[in-house]
């Protein structure tokens, strides 16, 4: 692949530069959707399938995430963040957290990115450990509460609440 620029900016955009590409990581992240058809139903912002058909084989081809067949079912594949997806907890933490100041952000979907500000480095080595083991069959270290329950605690309860 020809690249612009050796610029470490540069080449993160020419990685992440659409929309999609962030917003299917987002959804395996914190929806824990490993399935094309959670990814696809379960869209806020809709995409279309070949969109993420192709932002799917796009991020495989990267390295981003990788795809195996799915062991419960022999028709399914299933989708799971690398090492380099999962070490994006704190960007996504940063964007969450500008968005938040800045933008016109609804309660219930902003909740987890004012966790993940409020929670800091400690939260984020949690919640990475944590896709680790979800991803990558890494085990966390034993005794750490679940940084996904609580972002999903919080969730559900802005969506009660709203």
């Amino acid at each position: 692949m020809d690249h612009r620029s050796g610029c470490p900016i540069n080449l993160s955009l020419e990685v992440f530069g659409d929309r999609w590409s962030l917003i299917v990581i987002r959804d395996m992240m914190f929806g824990n959707r490993r399935h094309f058809n959670e990814l696809l139903a379960k869209s806020d912002e809709g995409i279309a399938s070949n969109v993420l058909a192709d932002r799917l084989q796009r991020l495989v081809s990267l390295g981003m995430i990788s795809r195996a067949p799915d062991p419960s079912h022999k028709q399914k594949v299933l989708y799971s963040l690398t090492e380099p997806a999962i070490q994006l907890v704190p960007v996504l933490a940063h964007l969450g957290a500008w968005g938040r100041r800045h933008l016109p952000v609804s309660r219930e979907l902003s909740v987890r990115a004012e966790l993940l500000e409020r929670g800091g480095p400690e939260f984020w080595d949690r919640f990475m450990d944590e896709l680790r083991e979800q991803h990558l069959g890494i085990p966390r270290p034993p005794g750490d509460p679940s940084a996904f329950g609580e972002l999903r605690a919080a969730y559900e309860a802005e969506l009660a609440r709203a």
